[in-house]
């Protein structure tokens, strides 16, 4: 008899297929008439986008969160982001480690492969205290949203709070508030403060905080600067972090000062906190407290390329990353001033580095440009229009320019693909780069120069 070969699917493979499978149960379940608030299912198509948007925690929606779906409904909602956004292998490793279950190699490489972590050591350790953290952070976040929720929607206000912390620290972007996001609180400073908070402490990246955690602990009453005996990793993505959330303010205040759609007849005081929210909600968050279609072309081209920077690596955030921008612009300097290596924080970037940054920013770009120009083939839009919708779903923000729910079947399909594109393949690429070749040949191809620039 003829042998079968044993088929097994490779990490990548398990994670991709993870968060289909996780898409497709979470639509059928949409598609039930107890999920809505009438009693009637929706189309499925939409509970097929709803969810997908959940999982991949974009926060683009065709109907309306708030008045669409049941308690029920949100509830499965609020499960999605919150698998999509700690990882459907974190979610069972949790319950494995919380059943007393040993895990094999490949539970670990699954581990390792879905974080795009460098080592095997220590991971069950790492998913207790990603758990942990998230839960900490979360209930933090949904107690500071009861000082204004409760007092305004009595009982259901607890609801919405734990909602609303959740969605923002997993950078999801959906709320249960109102149909109009947050713009009703574009000027309360709580919401503010709390929503960015939360957005950028899921952006950070679960090893940042490990590493600052480290630190302060480690530090001797003489040596109290924190910021040197961080990683290089950890440096990258706090310096980039404010310093895109700095530059995005200022632009935004600037570009937006006079406009009387937006912050244009506010004070002084709720321009400059409504034009840091704009900074913060961009990086792949989702929250809008102005009007997407509102901003000047001026503002939202800097929303744009601050949703492509996206959040940090090992996070809850989409994006290209903080740190692969930062490898490549320091990868273009160093050839313009004719370095034979890029260097960061007095480190050297390895050229393995440079090219997963480059494959990582190609790719992200490539299903951008795609995807805005099926968009602009089958629906009635505008360039910026369906530029801003095809970075915003591939960088997983869920900022629109009130395009979304204006789009037709085909439209639909093409943003649903987008996002998961947008969310698993960066991923995948990163895992891909990273496994090493033991087939690589001996022999390499001749080589030969070309003209570049």
């Amino acid at each position: 008899m003829a042998r079968i070969k044993k088929f097994r699917l490779s990490t990548t493979q398990i994670i991709l297929f993870s968060f289909l499978v996780a898409i497709l149960v979470g639509s059928v379940l949409l598609s039930l008439p107890i999920s809505s608030v009438d009693g009637k299912a929706v189309p499925y198509l939409d509970a097929l986008f709803t969810a997908t948007t959940s999982i991949c925690v974009t926060g683009l929606v065709t109907l309306p969160t708030v008045s669409t779906w049941s308690a029920f409904g949100q509830s499965i909602i609020l499960i999605l982001i919150q698998i999509g956004g700690l990882g459907i292998v974190t979610i069972m490793t949790g319950l494995m480690l919380l059943l007393n279950k040993k895990m094999g190699i490949g539970d670990r490489l699954l581990i390792q492969d879905s974080f795009n972590l460098n080592t095997m050591s220590g991971l069950a350790e790492f998913v207790k205290k990603v758990l942990f953290g998230t839960l900490i952070i979360e209930s933090i976040g949904a107690i500071l949203y009861m000082l204004v929720f409760v007092p305004e929607f009595g009982a259901n206000g607890i609801w919405i709070s734990v909602f609303n912390s959740v969605s923002a620290f997993c950078n999801a972007g959906i709320d249960i508030v109102a149909e109009n996001s947050l713009c009703d609180y574009a000027t309360n400073p709580l919401i503010n403060i709390v929503t960015s908070a939360l957005i950028v402490l899921g952006g950070l990246g679960y090893v940042v905080w490990w590493d600052v955690i480290r630190v302060i602990k480690s530090r001797s009453k003489k040596n109290r600067k924190i910021f040197r005996h961080l990683t290089l990793h950890s440096k990258i993505a706090v310096t980039v972090t404010a310093g895109l959330i700095f530059a995005g303010s200022i632009f935004i205040f600037i570009f937006e000062y006079t406009n009387p759609l937006t912050i244009g007849k506010m004070s002084l005081f709720d321009k400059i906190q409504v034009s840091f929210f704009q900074s913060v909600t961009t990086r792949t968050a989702g929250f809008a407290t102005i009007p997407q279609e509102n901003l000047t072309n001026a503002s939202a081209t800097i929303s744009i390329i601050l949703m492509i920077i996206g959040g940090s690596p090992v996070g809850t955030a989409g994006g290209v990353k903080t740190v692969t921008i930062a490898v490549l612009v320091c990868s273009t300097i160093a050839t313009i001033r004719n370095k034979n290596s890029a260097t960061l924080f007095g480190r050297r970037i390895s050229e393995g580095m440079v090219k997963k940054a480059v494959a990582v920013t190609v790719s992200f770009l490539i299903i951008c440009t795609i995807s805005a120009i099926l968009l602009m083939l089958t629906n009635n839009v505008s360039a910026l229009d369906a530029v801003y919708e095809s970075i915003s779903a591939t960088a997983t923000v869920g900022l629109s320019r009130n395009l979304t729910a204006q789009l037709n079947t085909f439209g639909k399909i093409i943003i649903i693909v987008t996002m998961y594109f947008g969310r698993v393949g960066p991923i995948s690429l990163a895992v891909a780069f990273g496994s090493k070749n033991e087939n690589q040949n001996v022999i390499s191809e001749p080589s030969e120069d070309i003209s570049i620039g």
